[in-house]
């Protein structure tokens, strides 16, 4: 089994020991993403809405330099630390999965750096 890590400017570094996104046989898995700005490494955003569009643009930055697009993606991990966020997280969510793929989302009760919602996806490449 041959594994190719994945790493983009375009989307913030890992906050720990572990890596973008690795691809193994025909399959890319993300590392779950909260809303840091890439160029800054800072948290972007105070509400579920501005935090879930920073953590789908830094998702699509990790898909593209694998070779993917959000219609890539067969199964995504959502983590809302107020699931009362649920229906708005939905909302910028279905803007960039527009193919439903398969998912989870659940309520934890807390996320690095203070995020307030953290995503990671699955995609066929």
């Amino acid at each position: 089994m041959e594994m190719k890590k994945i790493h983009t400017e375009k989307a913030p570094a890992a906050v720990g020991p572990y890596s973008q996104a690795v691809e193994v046989n025909g399959m890319l898995y993300t590392s779950g993403q909260i809303a840091l700005d890439p160029s800054t490494g800072a948290l972007v955003g105070n509400t579920i809405e501005e935090q879930a569009e920073q953590v789908m643009k830094n998702l699509t930055a990790i898909l593209e330099e694998a070779g993917a697009k959000p219609e890539n993606v067969v199964k995504t991990l959502c983590f809302l630390t107020d699931i009362n966020d649920f229906a708005a997280f939905n909302e910028v969510y279905s803007r960039f999965f527009t193919e439903k793929p398969a998912r989870s989302c659940v309520g934890v009760s807390s996320l690095p750096k203070g995020a307030i919602c953290e995503v990671e996806v699955i995609a066929a490449l």
